[in-house]
This record gives structure tokens, sequence and C-alpha cells, in this order.
């Protein structure tokens, strides 16, 4: 077959997913959805509020029906509908720590229905990385753990609570981004693991995803030797097509992760690198992150036509993607239409899901240092932002601990400004002391061990992954969503 140049552009504009700014469509957007653009991806800067992003979606959806507009909402500390406040979940490593299939599929299906209700209808969640590699430094708390099983059966659990709450699932980062010490937003990391040990590991999750019905699976720009010794996974034709396709026999949208990110645009160039994912047997390009406009999306449809007429990507594999992404746009109009009007149970399951997953160590010396009963000094330590989770996005537990005990004071400190000292303004007080991934922050490390040594007495939390437990009392919210941050001053205060 050889399309004429109309319809050829019109299925390279299918097989993107651009970002754009403002809280309402530009007219770019609507023009380019009139003429096949099948998707848009929405991030923290278009949502106000959700009247306004149920008013966005529905903009774009008088200019074509089926749109499918994603989202990048982990309901953790990665989260765009409420990145202004935090999440009002807490996140997948709260979940594993909990470790019920049950409320994990609850909180995904409140999460699909509040989502469907916007008129989202394509999530790039959940994370299905097995954080096996604790120094990892863009998934963590993103993960549900470290086992492959517990992992899998949450994974499965929430696909299919935020499908039945409206929205099409998309589990991440294939082939498994857990085991690595590099973010691939930054550059290519390499995972060194045998293909028997992937199979044992990495990709548990993912088959249980496919298990489950899971809509999309979005690609990890990862070099994977033992899988692929040359290409990253997005632009592996084996790791898509052998692996993902024949082996784990997925027959849904394969979404890119962001083009931009410097693991495959430093490389490739951002068209090459489009252009070769989809070649590989990716179908849909996610592109937006930074370069969220009109030229930006031009140049990879342009590319797009350019590569078919050339030989480089063959038309039927293009008339491929863009048809896979038609039968998940059909998939979601079904999906949202029979979840509307359907009632949620609200905040309510992610503050009993944080709570849950609230754990407490103590030593003797500790006896009696909970709960806490007067006002105390909240010392935090902010490491660097992981660029996952957003600049805007609030963290710590000072807000909350006031709200339940008044005149709480604080202080926030991070690699560049920490003071030899950060227990000099807690003298006469409780003294509570905020990390986020101890074991990963030398001076912040540093920092704690000092304030320890000066305060014994001091209360350690930890918002990240608690994987060194330090003082005499410890409590780990395993995550720092808004949720996490109430559950922990709950139970500092009760005890």
């Amino acid at each position: 077959m050889s399309f004429p140049e109309r319809e050829l552009t019109r299925l390279a504009a299918a097989v993107l997913q651009p970002g754009f700014v403002g809280t309402t469509p530009p007219p770019w957007i609507r023009r380019w959805l009139a003429d096949g653009l099948g998707a848009v991806v929405l991030f923290a800067r278009n949502v106000a509020g959700p009247e306004q992003l149920a008013g966005l979606t529905a903009a774009l959806r008088a200019e074509r029906p089926d749109v499918v507009v994603a989202i990048d909402e982990e309901a953790g500390d990665v989260t765009r509908i409420e990145s202004t406040r935090g999440s009002s979940r807490p996140g997948n490593l709260a979940l594993g720590a909990v470790d019920d299939p049950a409320l994990t599929e609850a909180v995904a299906r409140d999460l699909g229905l509040e989502l469907a209700a916007a008129g989202v209808t394509l999530n790039y969640a959940p994370d299905a990385d097995v954080n096996s590699n604790p120094g990892n430094p863009v998934i963590g708390v993103r993960s549900f753990g470290a086992d492959p099983d517990l992992v899998a059966r949450h994974t499965a659990a929430w696909v299919r609570g935020l499908q039945t709450g409206g929205v099409a699932a998309c589990a991440k980062h294939f082939p498994g981004h857990g085991d690595t010490r590099v973010d691939s937003h930054h550059d290519l990391p390499v995972i060194g693991a045998s293909g028997a040990a992937l199979r044992a590991g990495e990709l548990v999750p993912f088959r249980a995803a496919v298990a489950a019905g899971v809509q999309a699976v979005m690609t990890g720009h990862l070099l994977v030797p033992a899988l692929d010794p040359t290409l990253p996974a997005t632009l592996s034709p084996y790791i898509l097509g052998g692996l993902l396709r024949e082996e784990l026999g997925f027959h849904g949208v394969v979404v890119t992760d962001a083009i931009e990110m410097r693991a495959v645009a430093d490389r490739y160039g951002l068209a090459g690198a489009a252009v070769r994912a989809l070649a590989a047997g990716a179908d849909a390009v996610c592109v937006g992150g930074e370069h969220a406009d009109e030229e930006t999306a031009t140049r990879l449809r342009d590319a797009i036509v350019a590569a078919v007429r050339g030989g480089e990507l063959p038309e039927e594999r293009l008339a491929e993607a863009a048809k896979r992404v038609g039968e998940l746009a059909a998939w979601t109009v079904a999906a949202r239409a029979r979840t509307t009007g359907a009632a949620r149970p609200g905040a309510t399951v992610g503050l009993a899901a944080a709570r849950r997953a609230v754990r407490v160590t103590g030593t003797p010396a500790g006896a009696g240092l909970l709960p806490l009963t007067r006002p105390p000094h909240v010392v935090e330590f902010a490491p660097p932002r992981n660029i996952a989770i957003g600049p805007e996005t609030p963290w710590g537990v000072a807000a909350p601990l006031a709200a339940l005990l008044p005149g709480t004071t604080t202080a926030r400190y991070d690699r560049d400004a920490t003071p030899t000292d950060p227990t000099a303004e807690a003298v006469g007080r409780p003294l509570v002391l905020v990390v986020r991934d101890l074991h990963r922050h030398d001076w912040m490390r540093t920092a704690v061990t000092r304030a320890l040594a000066a305060r014994p007495d001091a209360v350690v939390v930890e918002l990240g992954v608690p994987e060194l437990v330090t003082g005499a009392v410890h409590l780990a919210t395993h995550g720092a969503t808004r949720a996490c941050a109430r559950a922990a001053a709950e139970r500092l205060t009760a005890g």
C-alpha cells in the first residue's frame, strides 16, 4: 500500500502524544486534533483544579470525541492532579508495605473514577519496576517494592482497579528501571542482569500486568545488554517485538517514555529517536514535558513522514501503530461510559492506606518518646528533587503536626545549607528529624548523625525508602505524599 501525502501526515500525527502549555487547549492543539492527532498528554502545568481539568478535556473532546487524554498520575510522590497540595493517596511503596492487593485495587479504582470524571482516559501508571537497587535515584518509593512477586501482585491489582474505574493503565518502564543508579532523564542506564535473572525478576510484574489486561506499556530508555547489546529498549526491535509482543503476549499500545529524555535524545536526536522507536515496534511517542510546542510536534510528524518516504520506517508499521492507538481510543470511550456517575469512596481510602503503611521501630532508649504531647521543633532535610516528581509538589511533616500541636516550629535544610548543629533551635522541646532516602545522601547522614549525637531523644521520620533505620524511634511512611505526612503526624501524636 502507498498512502497519499495527507493520509500519511494524519497517520504520523495519530501516533504522537504531545504536551502543551496552559490550562486551556492552545489553537495549535485544536487544529492538530482536527487533522488526525490521536492523543495529548497533560502535566501539572495544565491542571488548576477538578472543574478546570474537566473543562479542558471537554474542549479537547469537542475537537475529537475519541482523543486519548493521557496523564502521569502515579497517585504517590509523582502526582499531576494534586501537584500543588501533594497526593491524597500514599503511593506504591506504601501499598506494597501494607501488602493487601484488595486495598491497592480499591485505591487505584478510586483514582480511575476521579480521572475518568475529569475526562482523562490513559494514565501512565502503574510503575511496575522492581526497586532492587536501593541506590536508585529515580524509582524508589514509586515502586511497590524490591520483591518481584510482591510487585507483580500489586501491579496486577493496580491495573484492575484503574481500568475498572474507567481509565486505561500503562505499566512502566519496560523491561524494568529498578536496578539502576542512573536516571534516564539525564543519561542512559545500563542493566547488567542476565536474561535468566531478568525473567525471574524485572519481567515478572510486566507478565502480571499483561495477564491483568493492561491496555498500554511504557518503554524504559534503558540499555539491557543481555537482551540487546547495542540499542536502548525503546529502540530495540527484539525487546519490543520478540520479548514484549511474542514472549509476554502483549497486544496493546506500546508508548515511549518521554522521547526528549537525554538517555535517547542525546544519542539519536529527538526526531531520530522517535522514528527508531516506531520502527522498533512502539505505537505512540510521548513528548512535551520539556518541548511542549507546535514546532517540536511538527518536527516529529514531518520526520515520521520522511522516514516512511525514505524507507527507514515501513508504511505498514506506521499504519499498525496508528490502528492500535485507535483501538485504545475506542476502549477508553467505552470504559468511560461504563463508569459515568459511579460513586467514589473518595479521600478516605487513600488516607486509610497511608495509615496502614506507617511502621515504627524503636529501641529501649526510645521508650516514652511517643506520643508527642508538646509542640516539637521539626527539622526537614531536603534532598535534590527527582525530576519526575516536579518542583511544585509540597512535602514534609511539619504542617500536619502543627495542625495537631499548635506551636510546632520547623526548619528545612539542603545539602548546600545545613548548619553544624541543626538541633540548636530545639532546646527544651521535642525534636523531629524528617528525611527522604537517608541511605542515599552522605550530607544528610552526616547531619542526622550529628543531630542524634546531640539529641538522642530525637524522633526520625523517613518519607522515602526506609533502607537505613536509625534513632531511638524511627517512623517510616514509605512515601512523602500529603496522606503519608498526615498519617505520620497522627502516629507521632497518638503513640
